[in-house]
């Protein structure tokens, strides 16, 4: 599969929440559209007034069609410490997700390494959640995070906070 790689816009604010949708696996607890990632608060943070100073992130896209595939962002999210994704206070939280279409196609490997090359020099490490049945847990591996903690996550079931260090 060709695509592209770049940098968020504004104008793709609208696809962020599709993709916070996607990657909270809101489907399997049916919901029917990114309006439920918009109204809850466990997971609006991670979109919500975007372009926050440290707000970075990155589109994955078809240059023929210009149809974007995925994105993968990170924010620092630190009003809330008992927050089951906060680490501390300088490590941003990563987003990612990509179509269900594109799954195994090599997208969500190209995302990684652009955000994580383009803020490796910007932050200390990144923090993420994954649910402990998600398959993507191993690319996160294969990026080098590792399981820092075990938590019950926004559903009741499961996850790892996982860290990956930079600096």
């Amino acid at each position: 599969m060709q695509f592209s790689v770049r940098s968020v816009t504004p104008d793709d604010i609208p696809f962020l929440w599709d993709m916070l949708y996607f990657a909270a696996r809101m489907l399997e607890e049916g919901a029917t559209s990114s309006d439920a990632a918009r109204h809850d608060p466990h997971l609006n943070n991670y979109v919500r007034e975007w372009g926050r100073r440290g707000d970075r992130g990155v589109i994955a896209y078809d240059p023929q069609s210009l149809r974007k595939l995925g994105a993968a962002w990170i924010r620092l999210l630190i009003d809330d410490k008992s927050y089951y994704g906060y680490y501390d206070d300088e490590t941003p939280e990563l987003a990612i997700a990509v179509l269900p279409e594109v799954i195994g196609q090599g997208v969500g490997s190209a995302l990684l390494s652009h955000l994580i090359g383009t803020v490796r020099s910007e932050v200390p490490s990144i923090v993420l959640t994954v649910r402990s049945d998600n398959p993507a847990k191993n690319l996160y591996e294969r990026f080098g995070f590792i399981v820092v903690e075990e938590i019950i996550n926004r559903v009741g079931t499961k996850s790892f906070k996982m860290l990956l260090k930079l600096l």
